[in-house]
Formats: structure tokens, C-alpha cells, sequence
């Protein structure tokens, strides 16, 4: 059995693979910032498996410090950190774009990436072993009209995933990076701020990838022989090509 920490585990990408690390009998410490869903998630899967659930804000720095340094013995040897959460916010050109946007994108999807794995990783080199998954994106290959910010912090975990492995050759750490296009998720509801009828239109005309497409990946890099790292993965719909040609019926 292996402890498996996963970030942004209340919905979508997260929620998808806690639900296959569970059935697959791996300990599990799910946070996110939902106490009720949290509670819920814990609920059904702990009659499958161990859980521990921490509701904090990865981009709390002292917050996150203070709980993963202080976990319950029987959690505390991590094997798989999986950096899933961040989001998108808004879609406005450069010139017209929200600070408060930039500052919540930058905080979740690179602060926070790195507060959680600054934590866990000095564990992991401590007894020799460990696997870190960072979820980064198409984006992160590419920018787009609109996309600016969010693409910038999509390069930037791409970049830190590049550096962890550099980094962390010699410790017995792997590092991945598993890079989505569309999903079919709450993502673009998150983007358009609860819009739900311009969410749905992003993901109409053809099949968008499920969160569970990317847990069966998230399982395969994790389940490879111990010599064999899957460093980068980017995965499409089959109708996307890049961020903005996508085949519609």
C-alpha cells in the first residue's frame, strides 16, 4: 500500500484520481479547500481504503507548513505527491486583465505547487524514494488569445518540473508532468466565474477528454517498473490540435 497525497482533490481531475488510487487500495490524504466535499469524498472512500483529509488553501504558506509538517504518523512517509490543483480565472487580454485574477492564478498554480512540494519532498529524499506528479497543461506548451496569465503559469510548472528532476536526479525521486488539454470539468465554470451556459459552450460540438481519461494515465506513470520514469506526457481530445483548432460537428 502507498500513501498518495493528491492537491485539489474535491472535483474534476483530482476527485477522478483519488477515486482510482482508492479502489487500487493506495492510503490516501486528499485535501482542498471544501470542508463539506471533503467530508463527503472521505466518507465513500474510506470504506475502500485509509483517508486523511486536510482543508487548507495551498497558497497559504504558513498554513500548509504547519499541517504537512505535522502529519499522523501512519500518513507522514509519502510515496506519490500529485500537484493537481490550480485554476483558471477569467479570460481577458493582457490589457484588460484582473490583478486579483493574476494574483489567484500565480498563487494556486505556482505558490502553491511549490509551498506543498517544499514540504514533502525533504520526506521523501529522507528515506530514498518518492514520485512527484506535477498536472501542468497544453498551455504550458503554448499561449493563446486571452490566455496569458494562466499560460505563464503553465510554463512555469513546466519549467519546475523540468528543474525537480534536474534537482532531485540523485534521490531515488521521480518527477512527471502530465499535461491536459480540454476537460471536461468545472474548470471553465471556475474561469468564467459560475457562468455555466458559456462553461457548457466551450466543451460543445465534439468529445472533450474526462477527468477519468486522466487518471487512468495518472495510473499507468505511477504503476511503471522502478527504473522507468514517464517524464512528460501531453494528452488531446481527438478533435484538438492546439489550444484554439479544435474540430466541431
Amino acid at each position: 500500500m502507498k500513501t498518495i497525497f493528491i492537491t485539489g482533490a474535491t472535483s474534476g481531475i483530482g476527485l477522478a484520481i483519488a477515486k482510482k488510487m482508492a479502489n487500487s487500495q493506495n492510503q490516501l490524504i486528499l485535501c482542498g479547500r471544501r470542508q463539506k466535499k471533503l467530508d463527503e469524498i472521505s466518507k465513500k472512500l474510506s470504506a475502500i481504503t485509509n483517508v486523511l483529509t486536510l482543508c487548507f488553501d495551498i497558497s497559504e504558506k504558513k498554513e500548509v507548513t504547519k499541517l504537512l509538517e505535522n502529519l499522523p504518523k501512519e500518513y507522514n512517509s509519502i510515496d506519490i505527491l500529485i500537484n493537481n490543483a490550480g485554476n483558471a480565472h477569467g479570460l481577458d487580454k493582457i490589457q484588460d486583465g484582473s490583478l486579483d485574477d493574476w494574483d489567484n492564478m500565480v498563487d494556486s498554480n505556482i505558490k502553491g505547487l511549490l509551498y506543498v512540494s517544499r514540504v514533502i519532498i525533504p520526506k521523501m529524499i529522507k528515506k530514498g524514494s518518492g514520485h512527484i506528479i506535477n498536472i501542468g497543461s497544453l498551455a504550458g506548451r503554448e499561449v493563446y488569445e486571452k490566455g496569458n496569465i494562466y499560460c505563464a503559469t503553465k510554463h512555469a510548472v513546466n519549467a519546475i518540473s523540468k528543474a525537480m528532476r534536474i534537482d532531485l536526479n540523485k534521490t531515488g525521486i521521480k518527477v512527471s508532468e502530465v499535461n491536459p488539454g480540454l476537460v471536461e470539468t468545472d474548470f471553465s465554470s471556475v474561469r468564467f466565474k459560475g457562468d455555466s451556459d458559456r462553461a457548457e459552450k466551450v466543451y460543445q460540438g465534439y468529445k472533450a477528454l474526462q477527468a477519468d481519461d486522466i487518471a487512468d494515465i495518472i495510473e499507468f506513470v505511477i504503476n511503471r517498473p522502478n527504473h522507468v520514469n514517464i517524464a512528460d506526457i501531453l494528452v488531446l481530445p481527438q478533435a484538438q490540435a492546439t489550444s484554439s483548432i479544435i474540430k466541431k460537428n
